[in-house]
């Protein structure tokens, strides 16, 4: 739960950061390099690539704009590909059936079946690839990750993550493509206008208009202060003493003036209209800017062209240019005069329409901005609550565990006192029997019947009652002694001197009613000179949990068995080994063997933690590693390593 609760973020991290990579990147292969690298901390991305759609037109035809591939040279990402047919490409097939394709290699050799190739390069040990789909659902391209490697293949989770990621790369893809059209645009229009503004000798102007107009697009940050600001960059250009912004509101299908200067009226006619009333909405509907003189403008009125004209009607000349970015209308900017003398020419018109299409890319910015403000906040919403959450399952996962060493430890209580009522209760019938032996061989003391042999006989009894008293008092004090240094050391956090192997010998002892009555060997393999400053508890418990796991789940009932314990010196540390020759687990087991709460034996004694406290034991107090290998059939074998000494720093092998 842990594990999928940091995946889990780090994955929203993710989407996060893809949404802020496509407002400060323009270049599409630079943002898609960020997205590879952020995409390689949640899930295997060695072989990873992008195809989009011919951007000049080519019909079926893509370009791989980025590629990274560890076994296949990359294509020329200004290169054309044109597509082959669904059955003989999958990335034609994703494009064109705009749905996402996952293929092992066997599929993939499968559907070669018929003789004919499907795609080119290295077949994969695993692919996966999505289309990358615009606003109407229709593919612009497809995004692809794969592995040649057995080892690293993708989880059902993974293929949902990758498809949320491919989902979240279209929309950032789209606004740079937009972006991307827009700047060439604007690039070649600017190109235009310098020639002909440098022809009029306003080229000095012109550029230091463009550079304000770049600058005002590139960091306006509050929509409040745009219009005065872009008002001042236009007059400085044409005479716009006249002038207003109106702005489209799609939801409402309305229209608002919230900037208004004029040499006729104080304020705006009105503030707000639906739209499809006056100049502003005429404009709209045309999708391209206009220029007209007072007789076209009353043409317009009298052909019923403009519905409800607003504003003052005698107009000299006028010009409205749409704020568009795509197909999406943000509003119209208006510059109008009422001087004979002022009179607009091709060349205004050309820059109005100009300077409206970057207050386009503007005000998309500012929306972009709150809408990731919006969803920064919502996303930091949402991680506080998993944190407390997080926090919350943690505290409770930390109860759950120490309440797991309890039980282990009253398991281990009761099982030593079962074991100890056996020589006690011996002890207690020797005794009994002795006394009555002693009474009556003082009553035939007393009746003078006690001969020789008699007392001989009492001798006898005296000897042998001693013998078994002594031989169950001493089994009974070594279970105490076991159980109690075993119980102090589980109970404990300090490190203290111990020798290995006779420590073992100790936590099996104490493990001995667990071990009777079923047919399992324990076999200890261990120098009698490894002495260890380090935390007995910690080696007590692991010993312990790995015995008690075998017993659960690797031994069926009485099934015969064998445990073996290893531990050598290896420099400054320990190598620590554990097998049993049990049923073993396969490999989807083995890999949630130390997740916490995960067993096979649920509703049967299995809490699940055992496996995990072995974990973390070794992990954090002995400061070492754990390794475990197992397979059906095969039995179960833990590599443990850590230092001996955990009051000195260890000095770790230099690597060959």
């Amino acid at each position: 739960m842990e594990e999928r609760l940091r995946r889990l973020e780090a994955v929203q991290s993710m989407l996060l950061e893809i949404g802020q990579l496509s407002t400060s990147y323009t270049d599409i292969a630079r943002f898609l390099r960020a997205v590879h690298g952020a995409l390689g901390r949640i899930m295997y991305a060695a072989n990873f690539y992008v195809a989009l759609n011919d951007r000049d037109g080519a019909e079926n035809a893509v370009r791989f704009v980025y590629f990274v591939d560890e076994e296949d040279e990359a294509p020329d990402p200004a290169q054309v590909v044109h597509l082959a047919s669904p059955e003989e490409s999958p990335t034609a097939w994703v494009i064109l059936n705009r749905r996402s394709l996952v293929m092992t290699a066997a599929e993939h050799i499968e559907r070669q079946g018929g003789g004919a190739a499907f795609g080119v390069g290295t077949v994969a040990e695993h692919y996966i690839g999505c289309p990358l789909l615009d606003q109407n659902q229709q593919a612009v391209g497809a995004i692809v990750i794969q592995s040649y490697d057995k080892e690293h293949t993708y989880s059902y989770e993974d293929q949902a993550l990758f498809e949320l990621i491919a989902h979240q790369v279209s929309s950032a893809l789209q606004g740079l493509q937009s972006m991307d059209r827009l700047e060439r645009a604007v690039r070649e229009r600017t190109l235009r206008l310098e020639h002909e503004v440098t022809e009029r000798r306003r080229a000095e102007n012109l550029q230091r208009a463009l550079y304000e107009i770049a600058s005002l697009s590139a960091s306006a940050s509050d929509s409040d202060e745009l219009p005065g600001r872009l008002h001042r960059i236009i007059s400085g250009l044409i005479e716009a003493r006249n002038f207003l912004i109106a702005l489209y509101h799609p939801d409402s299908k309305e229209i608002s003036i919230p900037y208004f200067v004029d040499e006729k009226d104080p304020e705006a006619p009105v503030k707000r209209f639906r739209y499809g009333v006056g100049m502003s909405s005429y404009v709209l509907q045309q999708k391209r800017a206009e220029l007209l003189d007072a007789r076209s403008y009353a043409a317009l009125v009298a052909a019923g062209k403009i519905d409800e004209p607003l504003g003052n009607a005698n107009i000299a000349s006028w010009m409205g240019a749409p704020m568009l970015l795509g197909d999406q209308a943000y509003g119209v900017i208006i510059v109008q005069s009422y001087d004979d003398s002022v009179l607009y020419t091709q060349a205004d018109l050309d820059v109005l329409a100009f300077m409206a299409s970057h207050v386009a890319v503007a005000l998309a910015r500012m929306q972009g901005e709150r809408a990731i403000r919006r969803a920064k906040a919502s996303l930091e919403e949402q991680n506080a609550a998993l944190n407390s959450a997080l926090t919350r399952l943690q505290e409770a996962q930390t109860e759950l565990v120490r309440q797991e060493k309890l039980a282990s430890l009253g398991r281990l209580v009761a099982g030593v006192a079962h074991e100890i009522n056996t020589p006690l209760g011996i002890c207690v019938t020797a005794t009994s029997h002795l006394v009555q032996e002693l009474k009556l061989t003082k009553e035939d003391l007393a009746g003078g019947q006690l001969d020789e042999e008699g007392l001989n006989a009492f001798f006898d009894t005296i000897d042998q009652s001693l013998r078994i008293m002594t031989t169950n008092t001493q089994r009974a004090a070594a279970l105490v002694r076991s159980f109690k240094q075993v119980a102090v050391d589980q109970s404990s956090e300090n490190i203290r001197h111990f020798n290995l192997a006779k420590y073992v010998d100790e936590v099996l002892l104490s493990l001995q009613p667990k071990l009777k009555g079923k047919p399992i060997k324990v076999q200890v393999d261990c120098p009698a000179d490894i002495h260890l400053d380090s935390f007995p508890g910690a080696v007590s418990q692991i010993v312990t949990n790995m015995v008690m796991n075998s017993l659960v789940h690797g031994f069926g009932e009485d099934q015969p068995g064998n445990i073996r314990i290893t531990g050598k010196l290896d420099g400054d540390h320990v190598l620590f080994d554990y097998s049993d020759d049990g049923i073993g687990m396969d490999q989807e087991t083995l890999g949630q063997l130390f997740d916490p709460f995960f067993t096979t034996k649920r509703g049967s004694g299995g809490s699940g933690l055992g496996a995990h406290i072995l974990f973390n034991l070794v992990t954090g107090p002995l400061g070492g590693t754990v390794k475990v290998t197992s397979a059906p059939g095969m039995g179960l074998h833990y590599h443990l390593r850590f230092p001996r000494d955990q009051r000195k720093p260890v000095r770790e092998a230099a690597a060959a």
